[in-house]
């Protein structure tokens, strides 16, 4: 009697374990995961990402591409506007290309190993598998991830939270938050296909630069008479703005803007000229720099992009990359506040 308790008790206690271990841990789930978004030769997504940093939101379509090992192109097109820009990685070198304004720069960069994106699945493995702090919850339907986030807007958006749909085992939203935990950028997955390869020809710089849009070209145009000066929303202490110089450059308007202070920096700003015969690929320093909006270029001193039809340029010696990046993404056109 006394061995057929004990051998309830063992078989009870097994069962226990079983069920215990029954559920997937964290570390299983980030594995399999890890496993599905990497070990693929190749996909294609489509995704809509909601910028909310400024004044009125914006919303994007992004389309990507990825390749093994390191082809890719990033599609982003403003909803209800003309221009659209890519990125593209190929065997030449990284590539930011807008095709209605002819405009190609060139960049000697190992984008995107340094710099993480959210749109991109393979980094998104990379960030669930490099936060030592990283929290999995879960309901019905989903795996719920809050990460640190790993690219240039990690000190004004430090954190992102990822939901993974359980049954496909691919992301189905971002929200990536400031501070104080509020939602600025939103990315909503609609498609993804794993089991896509594009050709390296597909690739080719040249398949995107010879694109004639008259409509882009105009507005561009319309866009250079009504140029109103730009402004950084965002406010530091013992930083303040100094000088704004205008200056008239070969019928062209530029304006200056100096900031003085702690984080000293200058900001100048123009018109984007419109140049038809402009198809060569002009090499651009430093590396790709995502502000959501657009793709810039940035250096350890300097940051230049171009919105709304003006082209910005950036530059300090004060500031981290960081933080010329907040400059960047705070720049609206208006007054000083």
């Amino acid at each position: 009697m006394r061995h057929k308790l004990i051998a309830f008790i063992v078989m009870l206690l097994s069962v226990l374990v079983l069920a215990a271990c029954g559920g997937n841990s964290q570390e299983d789930v980030l594995k399999d995961l890890s496993n599905k978004w990497t070990d693929v030769k190749g996909y294609e997504l489509d995704a809509t990402m909601e910028i909310k940093t400024g004044a009125e939101p914006r919303v994007y379509d992004v389309n990507v591409w990825h390749t093994q090992p390191d082809l890719y192109r990033v599609k982003v097109s403003q909803q209800g506007e003309d221009v659209t820009q890519m990125i593209i990685r190929n065997k030449e070198g990284v590539f930011v290309v807008t095709p209605s304004l002819r405009k190609t720069y060139k960049f000697q960069s190992e984008w995107p190993k340094q710099n993480s994106q959210p749109y991109l699945i393979g980094a998104l493995a990379e960030d669930l598998l490099s936060d030592e702090k990283l929290v999995m919850e879960e309901d019905e339907k989903n795996y719920i991830f809050t990460a640190a986030t790993r690219n240039n807007h990690k000190s004004i958006m430090p954190t992102q939270k990822i939901t993974v749909d359980k049954k496909s085992k691919l992301p189905t939203k971002i929200s990536v938050l400031n501070d104080a935990q509020e939602e600025q950028i939103t990315i909503t997955f609609k498609s993804i296909d794993m089991n896509k390869q594009h050709q390296e020809s597909e690739y080719a710089v040249e398949k995107f630069t010879d694109k004639d849009d008259s409509k882009a070209a105009a507005s561009a145009q319309t866009e250079q008479q009504d140029f109103q000066t730009h402004y950084p929303v965002l406010q530091w202490e013992d930083t303040t703005l100094v000088g704004e110089k205008e200056i008239a450059d070969n019928g062209n308007k530029r304006v200056v803007l100096t900031f003085e202070g702690e984080k000293a920096f200058t900001l100048m700003q123009q018109p984007i000229v419109y140049d038809e015969d402009s198809t060569l690929p002009v090499f651009a320093p430093g590396d790709p720099a995502d502000l959501g909006f657009t793709i810039g270029a940035i250096t350890d001193n300097s940051i230049s992009w171009e919105s709304d039809g003006v082209s910005f340029f950036l530059a300090s010696e004060n500031l981290t990359k960081e933080e010329m990046m907040e400059v960047a993404v705070s720049v609206t056109p208006g007054s000083m506040k």
